[in-house]
C-alpha cells in the first residue's frame, strides 16, 4: 500500500519524428513514429476517501475538471475493477496543454498506474495499458515507461535504446488542438513507411508540421528561428516540431551546445535545456512494475 504523500511523476515525451501513413475506416490514422521521454513532468499525488468522490486538486485547464483525462482515467479504472471507493487527486502542471508533450496522456497514465498499486488492484502492464489505449492512444507509451518505436494509431509498441542527446524545447505560447490537425484536408496521409533501420540513420520528419505552421505562425517562428540558429552546427542533430505541436525542438551532443543557442532565442520565448531519457521516472515509483505479468 501506498502512503499518502508519494509524489507520482508523469513526464513529458518528444516524438523524434511522426509519419501518417494513412486514414483508418475509423476514422483513426495509421502512423509511425518514436516516442523518448524528456526531464519534464507533472506531479501527481493520491489520497484515499471514504467515500465514493473523485476529486481532482490543482485543475487548471480550459475545460471542466470533470471532463479531463486524469478524472476520467480514475472512473473508467474504478468502474473497470468495481473498486468501490474515491480518490483525491492533486495536480501540479509543468507540461503545457496543447503542446504536443503529451502531458494530459501522460496524467492519464500515471493515474492508472498510481491507482492500480494505491487500489491494490494487482493488474498487469498489459491490461492497464488496453484500458489507457481506451482513453487516448498516447496513453500506453507511458504505461510502460520505455521510449518506444511506435505504429498503427501509436498504440503498437517496440521498445528501443535511443541515444539520449540533448534538448533545447521552445514552447510557443500557443494551444494545438491534434483534433484539428488531423481533420485538416491539407495534411499528408500516404507517407511510405520507414523502417527502425531507416529511423537510425536519420530518416523521418513531421507530417503534421506543414499543416501547424501554417495555422500558427508562432509555431512556424520558433520551428524557423531554431533551424536558422543550428543550420551550420555540427552538434545538432535534429530540428523538429513534437506530435502535433505546439512544442518544438532542437537536439544536440551537447549541453554546451543547446545552451548557446538558447541564449539566442528571444528573452520572452519559454525554453528549457534539458536531456532526453529512455525511462521514465514513474517506473522507478513502482520498483519496476505496475503489477503481475501475463
Amino acid at each position: 500500500m501506498l502512503v499518502e504523500e508519494q509524489i507520482w511523476p508523469a513526464v513529458a515525451k518528444i516524438n523524434r519524428f511522426l509519419h501518417i501513413l494513412g486514414r483508418r475506416a475509423d476514422g483513426y490514422h495509421e502512423l509511425q513514429t518514436v516516442f523518448q521521454f524528456i526531464d519534464l513532468a507533472d506531479q501527481l499525488r493520491f489520497s484515499p476517501r471514504n467515500d465514493q468522490a473523485i476529486e481532482l486538486h490543482g485543475h487548471t485547464g480550459d475545460w471542466p475538471a470533470e471532463q479531463d483525462l486524469v478524472v476520467r482515467a480514475a472512473r473508467l479504472l474504478r468502474q473497470q475493477s468495481d473498486y468501490q471507493r474515491g480518490v483525491d487527486i492533486h495536480i501540479r502542471k509543468q507540461i503545457p496543454a496543447g503542446g504536443g508533450l503529451g502531458g494530459g496522456s501522460s496524467d492519464a497514465a500515471t493515474t492508472l498506474v498510481a491507482l492500480n498499486r494505491l487500489w491494490d488492484l494487482d493488474w498487469s502492464i498489459p491490461r492497464l495499458s488496453e484500458l489507457g489505449n481506451s482513453l487516448g492512444a498516447d496513453v500506453p507509451v507511458f504505461i510502460y515507461g520505455q521510449a518506444a518505436w511506435a505504429e498503427g494509431t501509436g498504440n503498437r509498441l517496440q521498445p528501443l535504446e535511443l541515444d539520449c542527446p540533448w534538448c533545447l524545447l521552445v514552447i510557443p505560447d500557443v494551444q494545438v488542438s491534434t483534433a484539428a490537425v488531423f481533420s485538416a484536408p491539407e495534411l499528408t496521409r500516404n507517407t511510405t513507411p520507414i523502417r527502425i533501420a531507416d529511423f537510425e540513420q536519420g530518416h523521418g520528419h513531421n507530417d503534421c508540421e506543414v499543416v501547424v505552421t501554417q495555422r500558427y505562425p508562432e509555431v512556424a517562428s520558433a520551428l524557423g528561428r531554431l533551424r536558422d540558429l543550428t543550420s551550420d552546427m555540427d552538434s545538432v542533430r535534429s530540428v523538429m516540431m513534437s506530435g502535433t505541436g505546439a512544442s518544438v525542438f532542437a537536439l544536440f551532443n551537447d549541453r554546451a551546445s543547446a545552451c548557446t543557442i538558447q541564449q539566442q532565442l528571444p528573452g520572452n520565448w519559454r525554453s528549457h535545456v534539458i536531456r532526453t531519457m529512455n525511462r521514465s521516472p514513474l517506473l522507478e515509483c513502482l520498483g519496476n512494475s505496475t503489477g503481475k505479468a501475463d
